[in-house]
Order: C-alpha cells, then structure tokens, then sequence
C-alpha cells in the first residue's frame, strides 16, 4: 500500500488530508528501520482534524544516495563539525524572508533499495518515490489545494546505472521491502489533485501544522529558549502527545530522541511560521543535546547547504520480518537538516548511513536512507501551481 493511500485511508475518503496533516504523521515517526508499507511507513493516524494520535507509528524508510559534492560518493564522518557559525548564519538568512497570501511546498520523497542483477551483483535504486506539492490559505475560505504525483524507479547513481544497464536495463524491479516483496517501475506518474478539502475544512485554508491557525503561528515565540521550552523540551511533548509517543524512550521517564525532534522541528521548519521564528527554531535546534552541526552536505537534488546531524542511532534486522539472511545485521545511521545557506530554508531531512552493515555492508557511509527534500516552499500571492518539470532527470 502506498503512503498517500495509507494517510487517505485514515482520513477517509471524502476528506483528503492536507499538507499540514501529512507532515504531522511524518513528525511522529519512530526511530527505527522500515518494516511496512510502500515507503516502510507503519504508521497509523489517529482520528480527530488537526492532529496526529500519540499512538501514531512509522519507520524511516530507505533513501536516495547523495553527498557532499556527487551523488554516490562518502560523506565526510560523522564527527566532522563546522561549527555552529554557519548554522547560526543560515538562521539570520531565515529573519530576511518575505511573505504573502499562500503558503506552498513541494516536498519529494523517497527511499532506495539494493538489488540484485541477474548476475548476482547488487545495485542501489530509488524506489517508492513520490512528489507532493500543496498549497493553504493563509485565512479560512482561501482555499486549499493538493497534489502528487508517483516519480519513476531509476538507479541511484552512475555507478548503480552501469549495472543497470549491464542487466539489460530493467522496466520494473522487484524488492524486498521490510516484511513483504514489491514491485516498482521506470514509469512516471501525472499529477493528481484534489481540494479544496470539502468535508475536513469547507472553507478551506486557515490550519497548518500540529493545526495551529496563522495566527498563532504567527504568535510563537522568537526566542531559541522559549521555542525549546514550548516546542521541543521532552516536557512540552509529552504534554503534547502523552507517554505512548513513538519518538520517546522505552524508559520509564519520558524522553524524546534527538532525531524526533529534528522531525518535529521541521514541520515547523516548513510551515508558515514567521521568518524570525524560524530563525529562533534553527538556533534552538543547533543548542540540542544530541545535535550537532556538520560538514556540508548535499542534498538528493545536488543542492549544498549547511546541516546539523542527530547522534548516530543503531538499527538491527535480525529476520524477524523475512528478510534473507545475507541481508540481516546492524547497521548505524543518522538524522540530518540541511539549510541552504543564502536563505535559511531547509532543504531536506534525510537519513543517512554512518557504519554500514545489515543490506547496506556494501554502501559507503553517508548513503542516505530516507530522505524528504523540499523543491520549494514558501509564500504566493497568487495560487500557486505544481512544476511540470520532474525533480530528477532520466538516466
């Protein structure tokens, strides 16, 4: 089943869910390895409008590789640090950013896969990939409107191209994904749209993320510390989502996971919040425990910006689930924003490899996992319309 099925589902079908919906599920994500669905997203939505139950699951998929200067190559490790100066200097970038009528995003993602050719010697594709794009009023009765579109299967970098094509260039490949086989092709979706949200919100527009009006979005504090204690201390989150929060511990006593928190963040990240509260986010993220800024890093559309990187995390797959036992073991991964550094916008959340192991002993480490990564996102003064241009070029 696909993700915007599975979120389609829970919502029910008279009433698509919105943009802001759709990065409420994906804040909640737990840290762990994909297991189900097209994208290895368990996750399951609560009901109620505006909000994501604390029950809500998913796991972080498989994504694009890409790296500091071309796709496919290492990443610098993970204990390289820039500082936070250039961080901090992307956020100041965030303070200068305009405003308008109609907030927009056009988020791709997507994960990879390792196959195997005929031959036997495997190759990584981008696979279960997909291009949202969705726009909200910023008051109630201006609308909104949603889109998205299937992005075709293709190999990740020349190298995996090579293998391809030595294979006899494949239309359709057949993959292990979590607990169950699927099946992906070459073919390119069109988009498809629905909206204004008839049902969820007759008048349309007014909410986005965690439900929150324009106007309380635009009532959030610009201090880092406040914005920590309101947003992203493990206090306010409980609060918010209860104990049962899939982002948090297993211990007794609550507490959130850094790379959960980077998750959160950047639903607000790409929401309409106020420039200098998405400047005091960036700040307050960059003052995490457990966060840290890294060398730069590319995004899966070739765009270098400045990150910060969540400590790395273990994840072990021991064939409960059915995956072969070639393809079983631990491997270590970690959480990433990058933020382009002319505007202070984020560019992608993706997570990448820091010890290979498991199906991925052959990749190098900063091959990203899973990766959402933002096209564009901002204000319009007129109703925004989605690229006919495909992110990624045919190989």
């Amino acid at each position: 089943m696909d993700e915007l099925r599975t979120v389609r589902e829970a919502y029910g079908d008279t009433a698509p869910p919105t943009m802001t919906e759709i990065a409420q599920a994906r804040a909640l994500w737990e840290e762990k390895p994909p297991r189900r669905s097209r994208l290895g997203w368990p996750f399951r939505i609560g009901v109620g409008v505006g909000a994501v139950a604390a029950g809500a699951a998913a796991a972080v998929g498989i994504a694009t590789a890409g790296t500091s200067g071309s796709p496919g190559a290492p990443r610098p490790p993970a204990n390289v640090d820039l500082g936070r100066q250039a961080v901090l200097a992307a956020a100041t970038k965030a303070e200068q950013a305009p405003t308008g009528k109609y907030w927009y995003t056009d988020q791709v993602s997507g994960q990879s896969y390792i196959v195997r050719s005929k031959s036997g010697t495997p190759y990584a594709i981008s696979a279960a990939a997909s291009e949202m794009f969705g726009w909200d009023g910023v008051k109630p009765g201006m609308g909104t409107m949603y889109y998205d579109r299937d992005l075709p299967a293709r190999p990740l970098t020349e190298q995996d191209a090579a293998v391809w094509r030595a294979d006899g260039s494949p239309s359709s490949f057949r993959t292990w994904s979590g607990d169950h086989h699927a099946t992906y092709t070459t073919k390119a979706g069109e988009w498809r749209s629905s909206g204004p949200n008839v049902g969820l919100d007759p008048q349309g527009g007014g909410r986005f993320f965690w439900g929150k009006s324009a106007e309380e979005l635009q009532g959030l504090p610009t201090d880092p510390a406040a914005l920590t204690r309101m947003i992203l201390s493990d206090e306010a989150l409980q609060k918010k989502f209860g104990k049962t929060h899939p982002g948090a511990s297993r211990r007794a006593e609550f507490r959130m996971t850094p790379a959960a928190k980077m998750r959160i963040a950047s639903g607000f990240l790409t929401a309409p919040t106020p420039p200098k509260v998405r400047a005091g986010l960036i700040r307050a993220l960059a003052a995490l425990p457990g966060v840290h800024a890294v060398a730069r890093e590319t995004d899966v559309l070739g765009r270098t910006g400045v990150a910060l990187a969540a400590d790395p995390m273990p994840s072990t797959d021991d064939g409960e689930y059915g995956t072969k036992k070639e393809d079983q073991g631990t491997y270590t991964w970690r959480s990433v924003l990058i933020f382009d550094e002319s505007s202070g916008a984020l560019l992608s959340m993706q997570d990448e490899l820091v010890k290979p192991g498991g199906v991925y002993r052959m990749r190098e480490p900063g091959f990203v996992i899973y990766h959402d990564t933002f096209r564009g996102s901002g204000w319009s003064d007129t109703e925004p319309k989605p690229p006919a241009r495909p992110p990624f070029p045919a190989r």
